[in-house]
């Protein structure tokens, strides 16, 4: 049962919230609660790196606190603090201890651990707002980075041919492969990121990470990419745009649409 780091930031101001969480998102934590002028945010023990989130500190002239919390404290403070996500509707994603979700034409049942954080209830929302304008039905789909599972549980509700989850986390993993049981799903592939043969094409690719991440694989997702795909990512916030745009023009894509939400936003390419 793994152990978790709680790092405490004091005197935030607004301005500073939706940046320090994107740095700390690129530097493994998975969970965040935010309120006036204090930032809590959580990582697997084994992922601290103390001088990493010391630098991002100073970066913004911060103090903060390290605290180590048991896993049964830490999901007690999340369930608590875990709010669902409804998707005009079309799709609603909440915790199997919230009341079902009226009116939507798809609802999924998640048990929210560590990998779903504050932002990613803004870019899951503009990811699944995304999938929504796409045609799923017999395709093949790549959910680039996991997490949770939502989006690959998504694509099989929407009748993808077959889906392929990944992610480098132990934990992600574990918490994709319960909610992938939670909503009966039989058309999903979940496995380490390393499992992934190279030669594998996808009609679409989903990609919900962060922008360092994104950058790293980006040749690998466009040669992935079968011709006349889409991918779509998110994960990012306003002002990782530039640096997307710049290293898509390297490749056959085409940038199709951008959507926004609270400083975060999706792009959505065609190969």
């Amino acid at each position: 049962m793994p152990q978790y780091i709680q790092i405490t930031f004091q005197q935030i101001q607004p301005e500073q919230q939706e940046m320090l969480i994107a740095q700390l998102a690129a530097a493994r934590f998975d969970g965040f609660e935010e309120s006036d002028q204090t930032l809590q945010a959580f990582i697997v023990s084994d992922h601290y790196d103390p001088d990493l989130v010391q630098e991002i500190a100073a970066q913004h002239h911060l103090t903060f606190t390290v605290q180590t919390i048991a896993e049964q404290n830490w999901n007690s403070s999340w369930e608590s603090n875990f709010d669902p996500v409804i998707v005009d509707d079309f799709a609603g994603i909440r915790a199997d201890f919230h009341e079902p979700i009226q009116g939507v034409e798809h609802e999924i049942v998640i048990t929210p651990k560590m990998s779903f954080g504050t932002g990613h209830h803004a870019t899951t929302h503009m990811m699944v707002q995304a999938m929504r304008e796409l045609s799923f039905k017999e395709k093949r789909v790549f959910d680039f980075g996991t997490g949770t599972g939502i989006l690959a549980i998504l694509a099989e509700k929407l009748d993808a041919g077959s889906i392929v989850a990944i992610d480098n986390d132990d934990w992600s993993i574990s918490n994709a492969a319960e909610n992938l049981d939670r909503n009966q799903c039989s058309r999903i592939h979940l496995g380490k990121a390393e499992a992934l043969p190279e030669d594998q094409v996808f009609d679409i690719i989903l990609a919900n990470i962060n922008k360092n991440v994104i950058l790293d694989h980006f040749e690998s997702l466009n040669n992935q990419l079968a011709n006349g795909g889409i991918l779509v990512l998110s994960g990012l916030l306003e002002e990782d745009e530039p640096d997307i745009l710049a290293k898509a023009v390297q490749f056959p894509l085409t940038s199709m649409e951008k959507k926004s939400r609270n400083n975060w936003i999706c792009l959505i390419f065609k190969h």
